[in-house]
């Protein structure tokens, strides 16, 4: 079995998605220190004026506090509450995309049903593109899994928690902290991802593609099509997300 894990994003991007995809389970590393000026809170939607980020903002707590700690601050009076300017953002911006009226029940939804905290927000939301995508994978929460230790003797714990026998790693942050061949010792084979990030219809053109946006970007332009786009029918991956 092929386990990947990362931490949850809000809005993930599509490399997220090809990594959840590409693996037999995928865990959501909750239980992690929260990151400030990460993507857990946040992520680039493509406006008018360029790509911009769209915050869900947070209550401060603890330097240490975890990823599943984390509460949503919901202040700021109806007019400035950031479930209002999201939506709103999302419906000027991407109102007249093709697929926007396809999807836009759901996402109202997301957008008044009140959040308290941040995982679960993101959980609903990494959901929504499973279902959206057709991505079968299951998710389990690392909080739910007891793990020990940290960097890879962390992942050494999760693989075999998990009786995986490979670990799926993107080309980022683990790459400073992954010991592969600790992980080969440990019985345990590493896989880095490969992802080319495709190319398709945008809103505002006449500013060039826009690349490593929410995946809303790539679902309200495409629809149907998005995930033969993400998941090319050559991709070998693609039998399997099926």
């Amino acid at each position: 079995m092929i386990v990947a894990a990362h931490q949850p994003h809000y809005l993930p991007w599509l490399g997220y998605l090809d990594k959840l995809a590409k693996a037999d389970l995928f865990v959501v590393m909750d239980d992690l220190q929260y990151e400030a000026q990460n993507f857990q809170n946040r992520q680039r939607m493509k406006l008018a004026a360029g790509a911009a980020w769209l915050t869900v903002p947070l209550h401060h707590g603890a330097q240490a506090e975890r990823i599943c700690d984390k509460r949503i601050d919901n202040g700021g009076g109806l007019r400035h509450h950031w479930q209002i300017r999201h939506w709103r953002t999302l419906a000027v911006h991407y109102g007249r995309a093709p697929y926007f009226a396809t999807y836009a029940p759901e996402l109202r939804e997301l957008y008044t049903r009140p959040w308290a905290s941040l995982v679960e927000l993101d959980l609903h939301v990494l959901e929504l593109a499973r279902s959206w995508l057709a991505i079968r994978t299951p998710i389990v929460r690392a909080s739910a899994l007891g793990l020990r230790g940290a960097k890879t003797e962390r992942l050494i714990d999760l693989c075999r928690t998990v009786g995986a026998h490979a670990y799926l790693t993107g080309s980022g942050g683990s790459a400073g902290y992954l010991d592969a061949e600790r992980m080969g010792r440990a019985g345990i084979g590493v896989i880095w991802q490969q992802f080319d990030h495709p190319r398709h219809a945008q809103r505002y053109p006449e500013r060039g593609f826009a690349s490593h946006l929410g995946f809303l970007d790539l679902v309200l332009n495409c629809g149907p099509r998005a995930r033969d786009i993400l998941f090319d029918r050559a991709h070998p991956i693609y039998a399997r997300a099926g």
